[in-house]
């Protein structure tokens, strides 16, 4: 494959497809695709990015491990100059570490959880590239779940005995839900912001459009959320705001006033569920004394008890789809409101009718409701990992400051291994994880921390070995998503950044070095595996789908080729409502089950057989507002992917006096004497940080939103972020003995005006280096 870097080139990213403009081997612009209706903004970050002083540009080792060797809590991580080391150098540095530890200590001990988004592109998927490399060389503890959805990727088998993906995947498409929705309950809303953003990328965003046409024919939406922009002002959504981690009491509020009017269908609920009747004597208050009515959920969530039992009686009477966002199971006690969500649904008896029943995601990706069937390949081998030893994914920090302890998972009791090496590709952990402060004292525990990273951010400036990964601009690769109907050859638009590698030629390097080339290779280049990969693709598509795609060549010179995988009259569970002995579900029962004796079974004080309303540990009910009156929201950012091009021209414009906008309600900031664009300290006994205030009315007071992604900054280790990184203040704990999902939205704070003079901002600047060796 000899790829000319011509003027102008598609590629594929996350947040959508771009022409890319490149003059004297150099991106000059990206153009949003033709034909894409609402394309994303984020994509005029790329040039700026690319070519930001935070690249880095050649491999790299922490000064004080290349003079003292691995070794565990010895500190410096974080603080520490770094020294330039050549390519040669580094392999032999990391292959001799890798089999240090595995002859030490077993492949066990070598951490490879490695999440993240990583980039666009199927051959270089970073999770597949390092899971492959390590399975290559004997294997390694995983994770199991995302960040994004690990409550609801536990609960969901269980009431529905589908996986996640595929139920969220599945779901009723929006050309039925214009048709037929009357009114759409949008728990959590449907944040326009979010839309932008597909894994993998989209040919085209649609979903802002689709919603304006559900509208025009006169579908009513209501926003239940502490923030009105979470849904589009085009909409006219009625605006519930109810207070953080409240929806599942509202959700009970709601039942009950169904179950007491008989607004519910008994009908359905006998054919084709299983357990409502251990549930209602909870719902009435008679197994615990507390009937789970409209004032009592008022008193809790906020909203005023008319409204819940309007809401209620307005449900019953219309073709009613509850939806709920990717944000309420982040949590604590995330799997009750997705499970409560599905006893709700389930009572109105509307699951499976066209543009009735339960909805999860809607707004989480430009994907979810997109009329396109689903069709899967195309993806890198890893081979198999002969490790069995995992944790859940957010539990990095307890793994790391309790080897060998136990936890209890979905049922089972497992142990903490001793990870004595992190090798992390593809993610940034010092922005998605919580409590980044005790996450750093645990950081320092294991004896080497190896990055393939593009970028100087976090994880990169805590590592202890760094090699400078390419951007996907910098190499081939293929751009489709599943769910999406378009696929992209995904050309070299430039050069390598200095003496940046692929993450397939840098694992290639390092498996070479360890007598393994071929293993990991199987004698392939990149070329050679593009064109592998799109062959078993194409045979798969002509023999599953009766689908053919062109010759490679053909493709490779198109641009684009869109798959006729559109689908128009989805509606999602259709086959099971219709013929529930003859479809039936994967759950014991082959019901919907709204108490499961299962999870019932496993005894968990956490997570009780049936939704319930279980106090969060932080919440603005909860004696921690004493002194943390003020709820965090730390929401996905309007102008990147979580910390994905963060020094990108888009993002920085949004800043404030450099500082990540934190937008809080008019009252609330005028009683702390807070003005609009003002810098303030937000703080907690986890941490603080500085952040720009933006002040609101579209905010439920007593809550403040502070977005994801801003590169860490603290002054010193642990010390005050001087950008805005929300997670120095967010809560560790995982939802439940169940999931062990992240809880990052239940985290309370206090804010004041930040006085004296401002630290300026670091996070985008190289760290110190030390003359090469």
């Amino acid at each position: 494959m000899t790829e000319p870097i011509n003027n102008r080139t598609r590629t594929s990213m996350h947040w959508g497809a771009y022409d890319i403009e490149v003059e004297d081997d150099r991106i000059v612009a990206a153009h949003p695709r033709p034909g894409d209706p609402d394309p994303s903004p984020i994509g005029q970050s790329i040039p700026s990015a690319v070519y930001h002083e935070s690249r880095i540009t050649q491999p790299m080792v922490r000064a004080g491990w290349l003079e003292h060797g691995p070794q565990p809590n010895r500190g410096g991580r974080g603080s520490e100059p770094f020294v330039p080391v050549s390519w040669e150098r580094a392999n032999e540095i990391v292959a001799t570490e890798l089999q240090r530890v595995i002859d030490t200590h077993g492949n066990k001990a070598i951490y490879g959880g490695s999440y993240g988004w990583a980039s666009a592109g199927r051959f270089h998927h970073a999770l597949s590239q390092i899971h492959r490399f390590l399975n290559t060389i004997g294997g390694y503890t995983g994770s199991s779940n995302t960040y994004s959805s690990a409550a609801s990727e536990i609960v969901l088998p269980h009431v529905f005995g589908i996986n996640h993906m595929p139920f969220t995947q599945s779901q009723t498409v929006w050309p039925v839900i214009a048709e037929h929705t009357q009114l759409i309950v949008m728990f959590g809303g449907m944040p326009p912001k979010n839309t932008q953003i597909a894994a993998g990328g989209m040919g085209t965003h649609t979903a802002q459009d689709w919603l304006k046409r559900c509208r025009a024919n006169g579908v009513e939406f209501v926003n239940v959320s502490p923030l009105r922009d979470d849904a589009a002002e085009g909409l006219e959504a009625e605006w519930l705001a109810p207070r953080p981690n409240s929806d599942t009491a509202l959700m009970l509020g709601l039942a009950h006033t169904l179950a007491t009017e008989e607004l519910l269908d008994r009908n359905f609920l006998e054919s084709h569920t299983k357990g409502y009747e251990r549930f209602e004597p909870y719902l009435l208050g008679k197994s615990d004394g507390q009937p789970k009515d409209a004032e009592w959920a008022s008193e809790i969530s906020g909203i005023q008890a008319d409204t819940i039992r309007d809401l209620a009686r307005r449900m019953a009477s219309r073709r009613t789809l509850v939806t709920v966002a990717y944000a309420l199971q982040r949590g604590d006690h995330g799997e009750q409101p997705w499970w409560m969500s599905a006893t709700l649904a389930a009572m109105l008896g509307q699951i499976g009718l066209p543009g009735g029943g339960i909805g999860y995601g809607y707004g989480a990706f430009g994907r979810t409701g997109k009329p396109v069937r689903r069709v899967s390949g195309l993806t890198f081998p890893q081979g198999t990992n002969p490790i069995k030893d995992f944790i859940p994914v957010s539990r990095i920090t307890e793994m790391l400051e309790n080897p060998g302890g136990g936890f209890d998972f979905n049922g089972g009791l497992h142990t903490y291994p001793d990870a004595r090496l992190i090798f992390w590709c593809g993610g940034n952990p010092f922005h998605h994880h919580q409590d980044l402060n005790r996450m750093i004292r645990a950081w320092q525990k294991p004896e080497t921390v190896i990055v393939n990273e593009t970028w100087w951010n976090g994880v990169a400036r805590h590592a202890d070995i760094v090699l400078p990964a390419t951007t996907p601009l910098e190499r081939n690769d293929i751009g489709w998503s599943p769910d999406d109907t378009f696929m992209f050859p995904m050309q070299q638009a430039v050069p390598p950044v200095g003496q940046a590698r692929s993450d397939y030629d840098i694992f290639t390097g390092i498996a070479e070095q360890m007598g393994l080339g071929d293993a990991f290779t199987e004698g392939r280049s990149e070329d050679n595996w593009i064109r592998h990969l799109y062959g078993q693709f194409q045979e798969q598509l002509k023999r599953r789908e009766e689908i053919e795609l062109p010759d490679f060549d053909v493709f490779w010179e198109s641009g684009e080729f869109e798959l006729p995988t559109h689908d128009n009259e989805r509606v999602h569970l259709s086959e099971f409502r219709n013929d529930p002995v003859g479809s039936p579900l994967r759950t014991p029962s082959g019901k919907i089950e709204i108490f499961s004796e299962t999870v019932d079974d496993f005894g968990y004080d956490d997570a009780p057989g049936h939704a319930t309303w279980l106090e969060p540990s932080e919440w603005l009910g909860s004696p921690r507002a004493r002194n943390f009156p003020i709820h965090l929201i730390s929401n996905q950012p309007k102008t990147r992917l979580h910390s994905q091009h963060d020094p990108g021209s888009v993002s920085l414009a949004s800043k404030v006096q450099g500082r990540e906008p934190i937008t809080m309600n008019s009252e609330d900031a005028s009683s702390r004497g807070i003005q609009d664009g003002d810098v303030v300290r937000v703080f907690n006994d986890r941490g603080q940080c500085l952040a720009g205030a933006c002040l609101s009315d579209g905010i439920r007071p007593g809550v403040v939103n502070l977005s994801t992604g801003a590169w860490y900054d603290p002054e010193a280790p642990g010390g005050l972020d001087r950008h805005g990184n929300p997670n120095v203040l967010t809560l560790d704990k995982g939802t439940s003995k169940l999931a062990q999902g992240p809880t990052a939205h239940s985290a309370l704070v206090e804010i004041e005006k930040f006085e004296g003079d401002l630290p300026p901002v670091m996070a985008f600047e190289p760290p110190e280096l030390r003359k090469p060796e």
